[in-house]
């Protein structure tokens, strides 16, 4: 059975402690899910009984290729006109409730787990048609075009149904759901779910070009960010420029894990 973290905003009482484990640094963020309250949402045009934490976007000399929202929209909210950019593609995963797409005219519910890749010029909509609270992930990013590659194309799906790929050498303890083909070079973005039962790790730093956003669904671990081990809980972010070494232990008693971010396939801009 899966969990997922879902924010709940609020505000902390006066007599709470102001430290907390939130850090911004060159190499790395982690944004705790205690930063996640209600004085930090935001508002988009053309958006209904909708607010969102914001807690990516690019910034220059840091992680630059993306964006990130958890998105909350109450009941009979949502948007006929989601999406400004027509260069933006995106995922959505839904993490509670649950929102009607609809896609090139074709309506998709998504319950918890559903996953929907939106590539740039996708005519889509969003609307909670439930009396509940939904709240999913959006993950936008610009397509890079390359001549004589398509476009990809539109899918929906839920993570139930993606099977989980053991990490080589791991017995299973740190796997990856993959959304996408790895080999597809259509695509430029992957977003995956990342698992490790208790005791899986990565036992080397991982060093590599690609930009990570981290958002934890479940669990709790203790994460390598450049050289700080930093603990880490379900509703927590972590965001990662190029570069930035990471490795991860799981302790337990449960499963850890993460949606992840990164860019793929594409040649670095020069210039």
């Amino acid at each position: 059975m899966n969990r997922y973290y879902v924010p709940t905003g609020g505000h902390p009482g006066q007599e709470q402690l102001t430290t907390d484990r939130a850090v911004f640094t060159q190499a790395y963020a982690v944004l705790p899910r205690g930063t996640m309250r209600d004085i930090v949402t935001s508002n988009l045009p053309h958006w209904e009984e909708t607010r969102l934490w914001v807690i990516a976007r690019p910034l220059s000399g840091f992680a630059e290729t993306f964006a990130q929202y958890v998105v909350e929209v109450g009941p009979g909210g949502g948007s006929e006109r989601p999406e400004p950019d027509p260069d933006a593609e995106a995922v959505l995963f839904v993490v509670g409730g649950t929102l009607v797409l609809t896609l090139d005219g074709e309506r998709h519910v998504l319950a918890p787990g559903g996953y929907a890749f939106l590539p740039p010029g996708a005519a889509w909509t969003l609307r909670n048609e439930s009396d509940a609270t939904a709240t999913f992930h959006w993950i936008r990013k610009a397509y890079e075009r390359v001549e004589g590659i398509e476009v990809p194309a539109a899918f929906v799906t839920n993570e139930t149904v993606v099977a989980a790929e053991p990490m080589p050498g791991t017995e299973g303890r740190w796997a990856t759901q993959r959304f996408v083909d790895p080999r597809d070079v259509r695509h430029d973005m992957h977003v995956n779910i990342v698992s490790f039962e208790p005791g899986g790790s990565i036992p080397f730093p991982e060093t590599h070009v690609m930009e990570h956003g981290l958002y934890v669904l479940e669990g709790k671990a203790v994460y390598l960010l450049n050289q700080d081990w930093v603990e880490v809980q379900e509703g927590d972010f972590m965001w990662l420029r190029a570069f930035c070494p990471q490795a991860c232990y799981a302790g337990g008693p449960g499963r850890f894990r993460y949606l992840l971010y990164k860019d793929v396939n594409r040649h670095p801009r020069l210039g």
